[in-house]
């Protein structure tokens, strides 16, 4: 079969790689109907993640139709139309059993060499290193499906892919951040990000009850999309963040802050962002924390930071004396997909939320090396990368 395969730094290429197939009495095999490239996916393409072998099949947000399925696979049958969660979880440890799906205990067999790096292993994921699993990932026309009575949904009804695809990942993770805000009547959420995440976390946050979501990014493509979804935006090169979120709340702060960014930020002050550079290259820290920063300082006192933007071990100048004297709370975490992907079915089904939205290009799996460099050079205002294998 076709798959998306990670070549080293800077380099991605569709290549022949062997059909997957049934190794465990729990797997399914998906055909492949539509995938995408997410902004995650971009951290493999800069070499930002440790433990990527040569060949490695990447992706993890994806959907289709199941073809097999293993013999102790009871609830999915060959036909089904699946969306697939990006975290692997087998639905049985203490993680799973209280919904924490994405820090499942039993599905990352390489959770030794996680372990180095994190303290505990978290779950395995589709096609994102060998440090969570080795899996390969959804940027194919197959996909083996581990655990497969536990991860994926069916879509029973006629809704199409891009409605149902996100389901995957990302709607997840922005309403997974927005959550974490304990948002009340009334309050203000500021989002650092206006990718696809960040958008999503802005439509959550205003279903969950905000009065107002300031949207913070520096590409005013990414900001507009944010602004028709119901933000009041801020191009963080025109205006310094930190004083012009007391402006807009009268000097007191948000009251929850979102970092849908993660380890690659950029920040318009050329010395901050120079100094992050270098020890991000030279893996002196592996992160560029500008939006986790920020958040922290905006932040209003007893306030929630809520962190969904991907991150992979180590920053510098983390303002810690910040966090603990001004009683702030810190969340953070990969998305428990798992635990949303009904109730937020639903709320598609019910015309709450359309997906779509995000989706800016469809491209084929062939076309998927021009689709990463469109993605990460943030040319032809490319927001989501759909590929159809």
């Amino acid at each position: 079969m076709k798959a998306n395969c990670w070549m080293g730094r800077n380099t991605v290429e569709v290549r022949e790689v062997p059909d997957p197939a049934i190794l465990n009495a729990r797997d399914a095999v998906v055909r492949i109907t539509s995938t995408a490239v997410c902004g995650s996916d971009l951290h493999l393409y800069d070499g930002y993640v440790p433990t990527m072998k040569k060949g490695d099949v990447i992706g993890h947000e994806f959907m289709g139709e199941v073809v097999e399925v293993g013999p102790k696979v009871t609830s999915l049958r060959a036909g089904d139309r699946v969306v697939v969660p990006f975290p692997i979880a087998c639905g049985d440890c203490g993680a799973c059993a209280h919904g924490m799906y994405s820090v499942c205990e039993n599905s990352n067999p390489n959770a030794g060499l996680a372990e180095k790096f994190m303290g505990h292993s978290p779950a395995g994921i589709f096609g994102y290193s060998h440090m969570l699993g080795g899996y390969p990932g959804g940027q194919a026309e197959y996909a083996r499906v581990p655990f497969a009575d536990v991860g994926p949904i069916k879509i029973e009804d006629d809704l199409p892919d891009e409605k149902v695809l996100f389901l995957s990942d990302i709607l997840p993770t922005g309403w997974m951040g927005a959550e974490m805000c304990d948002i009340k009547p009334g309050d203000v959420v500021a989002v650092w990000g206006a990718g696809p995440v960040g958008q999503f976390a802005v439509v959550s946050a205003l279903l969950l009850g905000a009065e107002r979501v300031i949207c913070i990014d520096r590409f005013p493509y990414r900001l507009g999309y944010a602004a028709r979804v119901g933000a009041e935006t801020l191009n963080y090169e025109e205006a310094d963040v930190l004083d012009a979120l007391r402006d807009m709340t009268a000097g007191r702060g948000p009251d929850a802050c979102i970092d849908a960014v993660g380890m690659e930020a950029h920040h318009p002050t050329t010395a901050v962002h120079a100094y992050d550079r270098v020890k991000q290259a030279t893996r002196m820290e592996t992160e560029r924390p500008h939006a986790l920063r920020e958040a922290i300082m905006a932040c209003r006192n007893g306030g929630v930071v809520s962190v969904i933007g991907v991150y992979g071990g180590l920053l510098d100048k983390f303002p810690m004396g910040a966090l603990m004297n001004r009683s702030l709370t810190l969340r953070a975490g990969q998305c428990h997909v798992q635990r949303y992907l009904k109730p937020l079915l639903g709320r598609i089904r019910n015309g709450e939320i359309d997906p779509s939205f995000v989706v800016s290009h469809r491209m084929t799996l062939d076309d998927a090396p021009r689709a990463y460099e469109m993605f990460k050079n943030k040319e032809d205002d490319c927001n989501k990368v759909v590929l159809i294998p």
